[in-house]
């Protein structure tokens, strides 16, 4: 239940079975019978672009408007490496903090000249203050002019199209090991990784990796324990029956292409990934049961004759040699600490 769930009542429209694809078609039918005043596109965990262009003769035909939520690829559109959402929509919204490598923070931009909406201003303005945000932070403002500043630089368009050369490396590797990608592959800075078909949830692939040192979600404990910083999240996917069990991970390449990692660098990483898999399938066999809490306790306690164990803290080391290549920008970890009683167990 989200605030936004009390003043709308919402619809989502499909994706298409064979490719797992946004069905253009599908919305256009809806669109016709439930005549929206607003038709939202954008996500959080779609690797592919946006038809904008269709999107905006669906919203002419039905007269409604036309939003994109662009807060995972504002980057990458920034640096014109995906489709232009301004060219087409009425409000376009996003974050600061992902592929824009800001302070955490929101953006709203909007039509002033629509003639079905002359006070959308008015409109968007009381929205944001005094009705969801309380006063801004001076700084956090600096710290947006300043990412903003950066993304206005050759060099940040460079960053973008690494960053999606990368995306497409590792879903190319994960591929290669025989695993199964939503839509197949990515146009973006994401892969959504299906792992339903080999018997496993996100969450214990989540365990796995936070336990190798790669990070997941945004629940790393201490600076110096990530040392391969990537962020993904265990995440659900086409056909999940509750988002609560999770049957993928989404995995992001923002954060390592800062750290200067190519093709190359991503394959290892993605091998990496393939060996935590393979060896979360061992211990969940060990475990002897699918609860996570057997998964856990197999993985972060010896016990005879059982090797699940020892291969955490081998491929852990591996990750940290590895890691070590490529510091953190503006880091320096040698002169970081590990706190105490920090992953005992390792």
């Amino acid at each position: 239940m989200t605030a936004s769930s009390i003043y709308f009542q919402s619809f989502p429209y499909a994706i298409t079975k064979d490719s797992n694809l946004i069905d253009y078609e599908s919305l256009s039918a809806q669109a016709k019978i439930f005549k929206p005043k607003l038709i939202i596109c954008g996500g959080s965990a779609y690797p592919r672009d946006w038809d904008y262009a269709k999107l905006k003769e669906i919203t002419t035909r039905e007269g409604a408007w036309l939003m994109a939520d662009i807060a995972h690829t504002s980057g990458l559109i920034a640096a014109q490496e995906l489709r232009d959402p301004f060219e087409y929509c009425d409000v376009v919204t996003t974050t600061t903090h992902k592929t824009l490598r800001g302070p955490r923070a929101g953006l709203v931009f909007f039509r002033k000249d629509l003639q079905n909406a002359p006070d959308l201003e008015k409109r968007i303005n009381e929205a944001i203050f005094p009705a969801c945000q309380g006063g801004p932070h001076n700084n956090t403002i600096a710290g947006i002019a300043t990412a903003l500043h950066q993304v206005a630089q050759p060099e940040f368009r460079m960053y973008a199209k690494q960053v999606i050369a990368n995306a497409r490396a590792l879903a190319e590797t994960l591929v290669s090991h025989g695993y199964k990608l939503q839509t197949g592959g990515t146009d973006n800075h994401l892969v959504l990784w299906d792992l339903r078909p080999i018997g496993l949830t996100g969450s214990k692939v989540e365990k796995i990796c936070d336990l190798m040192g790669i990070t997941i979600n945004s629940r790393c404990y201490s600076s110096c324990d990530v040392h391969l910083l990537k962020i993904f999240a265990e995440n659900a996917v086409s056909g999940d029956a509750s988002a609560q069990v999770p049957g993928g991970i989404r995995i992001g390449t923002s954060a390592i292409t800062s750290r200067n990692m190519k093709e190359e660098d991503v394959k290892v990483v993605a091998d990496f990934l393939h060996r935590a898999v393979q060896l979360s399938l061992v211990l969940q066999k060990e475990a002897g049961t699918k609860l996570l809490k057997d998964f856990v306790r197999v993985a972060t306690t010896p016990e005879d004759g059982k090797v699940g164990y020892q291969q955490v803290k081998q491929l852990r080391d591996e990750v940290q040699t590895f890691a070590s290549k490529w510091p953190l920008p503006g880091v320096d970890v040698a002169t970081l600490k590990r706190p105490e009683g920090l992953h005992e167990y390792l």
